[in-house]
C-alpha cells in the first residue's frame, strides 16, 4: 500500500520550513555554543584577536523624580569616569529604553549604550574598572541599575 501526499500553497511552505529548521537547528545552536577564541574551521579565513565586547545600558530618567540627565552631563561623565580607563576608544549609541520599576511599572526613556572592546588578556582589569563606571553612574544620577552585557568576539582594527 503506498502513500501518497501532496502538499500545495501555505501546506508546502510550512512542511519546507519544518524541513529547513530540522537540517539547520542543530548547526545553529552548535554554532551558538562554540568558543570563538579557539581557530575557525579551517574553509573560513582567520580574522582579528580574541576580544571581549562589553555593553553598558544608561537610562536617563531619574527614579527620585529629579530631572533626567541631560546629553551634557552624559558625555562629561564618559570623559571623567569612562575615557581615563578606555583611552584606546568607545562607542557611544543614543536609543530609547523601557523596563519593569521595582513597582511594576513599564518605565520608557531615553537611554545610551556605551560599547567597549578589549583584549581577553585585559579582562579582569577591565571588568574592575566597568564595574566601577556602572557603580559611579548609579550613584551620580540616582539610577537602579546599569545593564551589562558581556560577549566574545574576534576584533581587528
Amino acid at each position: 500500500m503506498a502513500l501518497t501526499l501532496t502538499l500545495t500553497g501555505p501546506r508546502l511552505a510550512v512542511a519546507a520550513a519544518a524541513a529547513v529548521l530540522a537540517i539547520g537547528a542543530p548547526t545553529a545552536y552548535a554554532a551558538l555554543d562554540s568558543d570563538t577564541s579557539r581557530a575557525p574551521a579551517a574553509s573560513t579565513a582567520a580574522r582579528g584577536k580574541p576580544f571581549v565586547e562589553t555593553r553598558l545600558f544608561f537610562g536617563t530618567e531619574r527614579p527620585d523624580g529629579g530631572p533626567a540627565v541631560t546629553d551634557k552631563q552624559f558625555m562629561k561623565f564618559i570623559d571623567t569616569e569612562v575615557t581615563p580607563g578606555f583611552p584606546d576608544g568607545l562607542t557611544i549609541q543614543q536609543g530609547r529604553g523601557q523596563w519593569k520599576d521595582s513597582n511594576g511599572r513599564i518605565e520608557r526613556e531615553r537611554s545610551y549604550e556605551l560599547i567597549l572592546l578589549y583584549p581577553t588578556a585585559d579582562a579582569k582589569k577591565s571588568d574592575k574598572l566597568i564595574e566601577e563606571i556602572r557603580s559611579d553612574y548609579e550613584k551620580k544620577f540616582a539610577q537602579d541599575s546599569v545593564g551589562r552585557l558581556d560577549d566574545r568576539a574576534r576584533v581587528d582594527f
